[in-house]
């Protein structure tokens, strides 16, 4: 029982969503001892292993966790995208996202949604009960729905997110004590939204486990200088979920999920620089920062992460490639990219995946045509400044993973075995009883 109960005369069950940015299922499921709260959630419900998207980026995650569909069915396939027929490209925003967003299925049945914090969701709707955007969004004053919910946020001093320009401080001190802060106003806030009757899906989102992980995961996995620091930070997200469950009345599940896995980086690999390299792709002159900027003959140029364009005749404003070489060169770029091996001599591509294995819907026009999901360890980048060597270092010492994203669901009869991103959007209309089309998703229902 929790502390409240919701006064109905027919109550519907109602679904508590709390997302974990980038956390591994492994982080958790290795350190029971000191994340007890986690332990529990997955000894008393359902919990495991979960597969992200392709690519397991979250700009393009987020979007499809929340509607059940491919970026083809989306229409965001990262954080850079490319206007059609134009070498214009754009930063995905809410309103980019083409499919139908599980708080809007949950409003069109009649029923109230509170959504915070979730990337990809600038501006805020004002079609929902109430809603701060998430990561893009250019802080709370523009981001908040309705105007007294903004207030609220303002008056606790709630942060979008975390400043991630203190990670590049080889002392990470002042990075850690802001994401600590940036994690309490979160919680703040997701706790005086819950703490009320008046939603049936709530939605919010912890995006600093992404910051955190993506400056000391390494000291993590590596016993490095950071280690106990980042366990620290984990512990204080495990104690927030466990406030949170214990707060929830009977009649709402529980679920918490992050949209990628994550792991240790070990080099940056630029490839656009590697394209250039390998005679792929040049510029029209030694001023250039951006896609407009390459040259006529051109064969292909990247987009973080790791994906990958032909430079089509009738596709692109200024293709070098005839139609009728398409398959041809794309299985000669597949082919050098999966022969690309890093300084450790290891294979950077674990896989190169095809646009017609990994996206299908109506606006799968600018799909990448190759995605590289790469091996541990090698972080795709896409630049168009110019790098003069393919691999390096930076800041960062993690990176995301397609494997180990994390689902929780305080609900022993969810089967979690082979599941997906895909599968988050069906399972929570099942705990909340709304009604959908099974056709409706690339994901199907983990409800027994």
């Amino acid at each position: 029982m929790g502390l409240f109960d919701r006064l109905r005369g027919e109550s519907d069950p109602r679904v508590a969503f709390v997302g974990v940015d980038g956390v591994p299922f492994s982080l958790l499921a290795d350190n029971r001892e000191r994340f007890p709260n986690f332990a529990a959630l997955a000894d008393e419900g359902s919990a495991g292993a979960i597969d992200s998207i392709v690519p397991p980026e979250s700009s393009a995650c987020w979007p499809s966790l929340t509607t059940g569909v491919n970026p083809g069915g989306t229409g965001v396939y990262g954080f850079q995208d490319r206007e059609t027929g134009s070498y214009d490209t754009y930063v995905p925003m809410g309103r980019d996202v083409q499919a139908t967003r599980l708080w809007d299925r949950v409003t069109d049945a009649g029923r109230q949604a509170s959504v915070l914090n979730v990337p990809v969701t600038f501006p805020p709707q004002r079609d929902v009960q109430r809603m701060v955007s998430g990561f893009l969004s250019p802080g709370v004053e523009k981001a908040a729905h309705p105007d007294s919910f903004r207030d609220e946020l303002e008056d606790i001093g709630y942060r979008i997110d975390v400043n991630a320009k203190l990670g590049h401080d080889d002392d990470k001190t002042a990075f850690v004590e802001d994401a600590h802060e940036t994690l309490e106003k979160r919680f703040e806030a997701f706790q005086s939204i819950l703490g009320r009757d008046d939603w049936d899906l709530f939605f919010g989102v912890f995006m600093t486990t992404d910051r955190v992980n993506h400056f000391l995961f390494k000291d993590y996995e590596q016993d490095g200088a950071n280690r106990e620091a980042f366990l620290e930070f984990y512990e204080k997200v495990d104690e927030y979920v466990g406030k949170i469950r214990s707060s929830l009345p009977e009649d709402v599940t529980l679920v918490v999920a992050s949209d990628h896995g994550f792991t240790s980086l070990d080099y940056e690999v630029h490839c656009n620089a590697w394209l250039e390299e390998e005679g792929w792709l040049s510029y029209e002159d030694d001023d250039h920062e951006e896609l407009g900027d390459v040259s006529a003959d051109t064969r292909a140029y990247s987009f973080i992460p790791g994906r990958f364009y032909i430079n089509l005749e009738g596709r692109e404003p200024d293709g070098a490639v005839p139609q009728s070489e398409y398959d041809d060169v794309r299985a000669e770029l597949k082919a050098d990219l999966e022969a690309l091996e890093g300084p450790d001599g290891r294979p950077v591509a674990d896989r190169v995946v095809e646009k017609e294995d990994a996206f299908r819907g109506d606006h799968d026009d600018i799909a990448p045509d190759l995605v590289v999901v790469p091996n541990h360890g090698f972080d795709l980048k896409s630049g168009f400044k110019g790098h003069e060597e393919v691999f390096g270092t930076g800041p960062r010492n993690g990176m995301h993973s397609f494997d180990n994203a994390s689902l929780f669901v305080d609900d022993p009869d969810v089967s979690i075995d082979d599941a997906d991103l895909y599968d988050i959007a069906p399972t929570i209309l099942d705990l909340l009883d709304v009604d959908y089309s099974r056709t409706e998703f690339d994901g199907a229902t983990l409800c027994k």
